[in-house]
């Protein structure tokens, strides 16, 4: 038998630790499960876990990330889903689907259900959580956008925000009493979210008092990058706007998507100081709803926005930005391969999206 790799023993190994930590934490739950139990289950040594995962939390949210990933390819939406109300049921269908029955179901639905409780217990994880949320929001509104009329094209943030809530509340239900209501009805329901009038308006106070970008000229060579929205490796060299943001500043980029032109392409890079466990639990709060987002809108509804969770900080670091922080909020306009504009602070993701060439003269 060939000897493995390095790198393949350490995937063979994170494999194993994965597996282990799903039983563990499923049976246990959170809270009551142990690393030394894991790694009995693994038949690998309490090291040998804490070298590919730095904690218990961080091992729980790549166990939560390597169940969506790991799920059946998403089929292609029905042809049906061509309106938000059709598209926002076939989402919650999707993502009741996902939870336990009954109480005695302690597979991988039950691992998910707690998940939400477990990523506000630290105070670490409260804000940078409710940012990816308004992240997530930002991504279901604006597919449902693209299935709206265009002419008005209506902001449906808030209704998203709203399906967003009740979805998250129904998995909190299902960890407690599981079977409880009726899944058609909560499917109703956000079907019929999607036709509310709820006097949408995208208008930040503060964005007339930002300060603009200021011009700049530098190469552009980003490095390669996945976009987690697609699941699929992302081309960041093309003309557009890259706002780089940490954990507590996501909600910020919803300044680009509004200000950026047609052409545009738009990315959001989220970077962490805590990289051990802010961007598992960005990798997963991210995965988790776009997951069931691919499989309810049609592919010419998707976001135009890509998300890159910069986990090394090298697109940062193209960027311009050595060192970055949960407070980050720099953001750059990209032309013909080199970085024109630059805007940092409040503001910046639309001081750099609306910034035009004639500003430099």
């Amino acid at each position: 038998m060939a000897r493995l790799s390095r790198a393949q023993q350490q995937a063979r190994t994170r494999t194993s630790v994965l597996a282990a930590a799903r039983e563990e934490f499923a049976t246990q739950g959170f809270r009551d499960a142990r690393i030394d139990d894991i790694a009995d289950r693994a038949e690998l040594t309490r090291g040998a876990v804490y070298s590919n995962f730095p904690s218990k939390r961080a091992l729980y949210f790549a166990v939560l990330t390597d169940l969506v990933e790991r799920a059946d390819p998403p089929p292609d939406p029905p042809a049906a889903a061509g309106t938000p109300a059709q598209a926002l049921g076939a989402l919650a269908r999707t993502w009741i689907g996902r939870l336990p029955l009954t109480q005695g179901d302690h597979g991988p639905s039950r691992l998910r259900t707690g998940a939400l409780a477990e990523a506000l217990t630290d105070e670490r994880t409260r804000l940078p959580f409710a940012q990816l949320t308004s992240l997530n929001a930002i991504l279901l509104a604006t597919a449902l956008e693209n299935l709206g009329p265009r002419i008005p094209r209506r902001r449906r943030v808030r209704i998203a925000e709203i399906a967003l809530t009740t979805l998250y509340g129904v998995d909190q239900m299902a960890a407690v009493a599981p079977g409880f209501g009726d899944p058609f009805d909560l499917v109703r329901v956000c079907e019929d979210l999607a036709r509310l009038d709820l006097d949408d308006a995208w208008l930040p106070t503060y964005l007339p008092y930002t300060a603009p970008a200021q011009p700049d000229d530098q190469p552009w060579s980003p490095p390669e990058a996945v976009d987690a929205v697609r699941g699929e490796p992302a081309w960041l060299g093309a003309d557009g706007v890259v706002a780089v943001l940490g954990t507590h500043r996501l909600s910020a980029v919803e300044e680009a998507v509004r200000a950026a032109r047609p052409s545009d392409a738009l990315t959001a890079v989220v970077v962490t100081a805590d990289t051990d466990e802010l961007m598992p639990l960005a990798r997963w709060a991210v995965t988790d709803v776009v997951s069931c987002l691919r499989r309810a809108f049609p592919a010419p509804a998707w976001p135009r926005l890509r998300v890159v969770l910069d986990h090394q900080g090298v697109v940062a670091a193209a960027a311009g930005l050595p060192r970055v922080s949960d407070k980050t909020e720099t953001c750059v306009r990209v032309r013909a391969g080199r970085i024109i504009a630059r805007a940092t602070g409040p503001g910046a993701s639309h001081a750099a999206a609306t910034y035009t060439v004639r500003e430099a003269s």
